[in-house]
């Protein structure tokens, strides 16, 4: 008799205040308060001083308090394994005022911004199932597109700068090129790419 592999059962949520401590087991286990927490891209530093209190870690917890949570937690198997930052752009300051990653048009996009799999868990399909989940998640918000914003690398990309992601990430999961943005990392070009829903 053969056996049958276990199936994989995927799930994703917004990051609301019950599930805080699944995102913070995927983007910052060890607890640290210095620790990004996945703000520095998201809020100018006095705004995350302003809501925190001085704690980083509170000011995300009050993020994941307001109608919407600033992204989604992926699991597998009901452990947390993947953090992706999407909100509308206009709920993301930094980027609603940047200067290198500007607006292509009118359309009130959500804008994908981070993206992280846990360790232990990278290369092992998360990923797909995270950008699958956090489309669907904007697309139940009444989001008319979902933009991310990654490298098109030649070669291996760093992977101090893996958060941004990679055009071949974004291609398969249906989004498209449609710019390209006044950003670099790590020396490379950003795109400005788009999935319409």
């Amino acid at each position: 008799m053969t056996a049958t592999a276990p199936t994989t059962h995927w799930q994703t949520h917004p990051v609301t205040p019950d599930r805080f401590e699944d995102f913070a087991d995927v983007i910052n286990p060890n607890r640290r308060d210095t620790h990004c927490w996945c703000l520095s891209h998201r809020l100018p530093g006095k705004d995350i001083e302003a809501l925190g209190g001085g704690s980083r870690e509170q000011a995300m917890r009050r993020l994941c308090e307001r109608e919407n949570p600033p992204g989604v937690i992926t699991y597998r198997n009901g452990e947390p394994v993947g953090w992706c930052s999407i909100s509308p752009r206009s709920e993301i300051p930094r980027l609603a005022a940047s200067k290198l990653i500007r607006p292509v048009d009118d359309v009130p996009v959500w804008s994908i911004i981070c993206v992280v799999v846990r360790s232990g868990h990278r290369r092992q399909g998360v990923t797909g199932h995270l950008l699958a989940g956090a489309v669907e998640y904007a697309a139940s918000r009444n989001a008319p597109a979902v933009e991310a914003y990654p490298v098109d690398p030649e070669g291996r990309m760093d992977l101090t700068m893996a958060f941004v992601g990679t055009r071949a990430m974004f291609e398969g999961a249906g989004f498209r090129v449609i710019g390209t943005t006044d950003a670099v990392a790590s020396r490379m070009p950003r795109l400005i790419m788009r999935r319409d829903l």
